[in-house]
């Protein structure tokens, strides 16, 4: 156990709201759990809906931290392609990346550990392997290092803007535009902080995303390609809502009455391309959309 001792800089309507931007690594519900150990305010005891004012002293004990690694396990996934220093695969919706917010099995890191004989060891023992990621209810591709040289070089892709990443997404409503570019900032959304929004530049990072109309439907959808340029938390899905046409099916930022029965958003990652860490050469790859995307876009009529 140790104790925290934070002042703050700003005024926060919440404790916990406070606790969760200046605590690094800990989230809003890991935040509410402190509480239970004693958070004080100047000294006083505090709840989670306390305000804090500026310059008021915020004391709180944090549990020690306890050590997870995840252990192989053998679920069934999709490898697309494999060599001595990456792997690529194709994530069903539904699955988790990596451990993390009680997630400790059944996540793609615990499936690839099974299957595959080596991860780099960059990002430690709970995201071996993981370069990038994608969202629990979307499916499709992703790469995968074997080895620290290759995590490095994926990486530098990524931040260099190299490694392209396309998206397929049926979306709310028709988009009038045929093309175009959505630029914003994403951060924590203020007013919950599971979510992300688009916020001002001081408040979030630079998010920039591409935007193509492949069909419309005469039901009201449209089936959109997206092109990441940069790689933010819920980037499309963030965009989408922005464009006033969240994807179908996304239980956080889109609709709440949905017209099909899904399981989460119909958002695929559906072709992926990148040089290879140590040939270089270019190699690209695509992934099928999966049957419950496909049954849904069977049921529409094109306009």
């Amino acid at each position: 156990m140790k104790t925290e001792r934070l002042t703050a800089r700003d005024k926060f309507a919440r404790a916990d709201i406070f606790l969760s931007e200046n605590l690094e690594g800990v989230t809003r519900s890991a935040v509410k759990k402190l509480f239970d150990g004693g958070v004080l305010i100047n000294g006083k005891p505090a709840k989670p809906s306390s305000p804090v004012n500026c310059g008021d002293a915020v004391e709180v004990t944090l549990p020690d931290a306890v050590e997870y690694s995840a252990k192989p396990e053998d679920i069934p996934i999709e490898i697309v392609y494999e060599d001595n220093d990456i792997a690529v695969v194709n994530k069903p919706q539904g699955m988790t990346v990596h451990m993390g917010n009680g997630n400790f099995e059944g996540t793609l890191v615990n499936a690839l550990l099974f299957k595959l004989d080596s991860l780099s060891g960059i990002n430690g023992v709970i995201r071996p392997g993981i370069v990038h990621r994608i969202d629990k209810d979307t499916s499709g591709l992703l790469v995968v290092a074997k080895n620290d040289a290759a995590h490095l070089s994926l990486s530098k892709q990524i931040e260099e803007k190299t490694c392209k990443r396309t998206y397929l997404a049926l979306l709310e409503g028709i988009l009038k535009e045929d093309s175009g570019t959505v630029t914003t900032y994403i951060g924590r959304d203020p007013k919950d902080r599971v979510k992300m929004a688009v916020v001002p530049p001081e408040k979030g990072k630079l998010a920039i995303t591409d935007f193509t109309v492949l069909k419309r439907y005469k039901e009201g959808f449209t089936l959109c390609r997206f092109d990441l340029r940069t790689g933010r938390t819920h980037q499309i899905r963030v965009h989408a809502k922005h464009l006033a046409h969240p994807v179908v099916g996304d239980p956080v930022y889109g609709v709440k009455k949905q017209k099909f029965n899904l399981n989460g958003q119909l958002l695929h990652a559906w072709r992926l391309r990148l040089n290879h860490p140590v040939t270089g050469k270019e190699m690209s790859f695509e992934a099928s959309v999966p049957d419950y995307f496909t049954q849904v876009l069977d049921k529409l009529n094109e306009i």
